[in-house]
């Protein structure tokens, strides 16, 4: 299981391919007698399959929550939750010809160095279509951070150097980006349809606030708040990079500027995103992540064989020209995911 379980007291062990009979998830640590079912977890699924839109792969996939264990009569049971989603518009046949090479920007040659083996068809194990899985169990931890009045929004805040330039919550899940800002959602559209047409893709921001954290979670030195949902973050395969609060920005900034001033009140600024010394502040947490570009592109690229022979590939198929829309609900999972772990923790330790 090396690898493939996520969390300490609350975790998830993922598991399935792209191409393989299904993908699914085994959750522990789910406290017993909440209300549950497979609709809520449905709607979680639904924002995150593919096909929405003319800016996201056109494989179908249904996505059907299916709750094997771990509920009763509408209520958790403490035992694990099991749940499968069935692999349905499978099409492996589409990379029989490019089997024996690798993939620029996958994980291909990666896979098998460390292995010996590799399932070629969509990447396998390394594919994005492992992330419906954390989708499922983030869709538990959720629940459970209702309950305590936690709230984890997640949004595009930029696509191929098209920013947003203003906030607004509610348009986030009406447009096909998942932006914040609707003038700019138009001008994203238009530059990834632009790229698809061309056969290439582009990456961009997402960006991630969470309310209704109380102070005092996070457990130093090593399980800091922030670093565990950097882990959580950079552990979704298409993330190279995140940030916290002013970010990098703050390698700019002095430290009377940086530093979150306070009063009888409470903080005047928060440039650390909600976690100092690895502790939630009890502000809103906010992190940006950076997203790159769909590795799979038909643009021909210069690549090697198993054989150790160049060639020319085109990877053709059904691929996101922008993962950005469809990464936001896994962004939301995990840190759902990592949070729900992070207060059982608390409690473990308070007694």
């Amino acid at each position: 299981m090396a690898g493939n379980t996520f969390g300490e007291v609350f975790k998830i062990t993922t598991f399935g391919e792209s191409h393989g009979v299904s993908v699914g998830v085994i959750v522990d640590g789910v406290t017993p007698g909440v209300e549950i079912n497979e609709a809520y977890i449905q709607k979680q699924m639904d924002r995150r399959k593919p096909g929405q839109s003319s800016v996201t792969t056109p494989r179908k996939e249904y996505d059907v929550v299916h709750i094997q264990s771990g509920v009763f009569e509408g209520k958790t049971t403490g035992t694990p939750l099991f749940v499968v989603l069935q692999n349905h518009d499978m099409r492996p046949e589409a990379y029989s010809e490019i089997q024996d090479a690798f993939r620029p920007g996958h994980a291909d040659f990666t896979y098998l160095e460390k292995y010996g083996i590799r399932d070629h068809r969509g990447s396998g194990r390394a594919s994005g279509r492992e992330t419906a899985a954390r989708v499922a169990g983030g869709a538990i931890a959720r629940k459970l951070l209702e309950r305590r009045g936690v709230q984890v929004v997640a949004y595009t805040k930029e696509i191929g150097g098209i920013r947003c330039e203003s906030f607004d919550e509610g348009v986030i899940e009406q447009n096909a980006v998942r932006a914040c800002d609707p003038i700019a959602a138009d001008k994203m559209i238009k530059k990834i349809e632009g790229l698809a047409e061309i056969g290439d893709s582009c990456g961009g921001i997402v960006e991630c606030r969470i309310r209704g954290v109380v102070p005092g979670l996070g457990e130093p030195v090593f399980d800091k708040l922030d670093a565990e949902l950097a882990k959580a973050m950079l552990s979704i395969g298409a993330v190279k990079g995140i940030e916290f609060g002013a970010g990098f920005e703050a390698a700019t900034m002095l430290g009377s500027e940086h530093n979150d001033a306070m009063n009888s009140d409470g903080f005047l600024t928060n440039h650390s995103g909600g976690i100092i010394g690895g502790i939630s502040t009890g502000q809103e947490i906010v992190f940006r992540i950076s997203v790159k570009p769909t590795s799979s592109i038909s643009v021909p690229q210069q690549t090697t064989n198993i054989k150790g022979e160049e060639q020319e590939i085109r990877t053709e198929g059904r691929h996101d020209p922008c993962i950005c829309p469809r990464i936001v609900p896994v962004v939301e999972a995990m840190a759902c995911l990592v949070l729900e772990d992070q207060y059982k923790r608390q409690a473990a330790m308070l007694g």
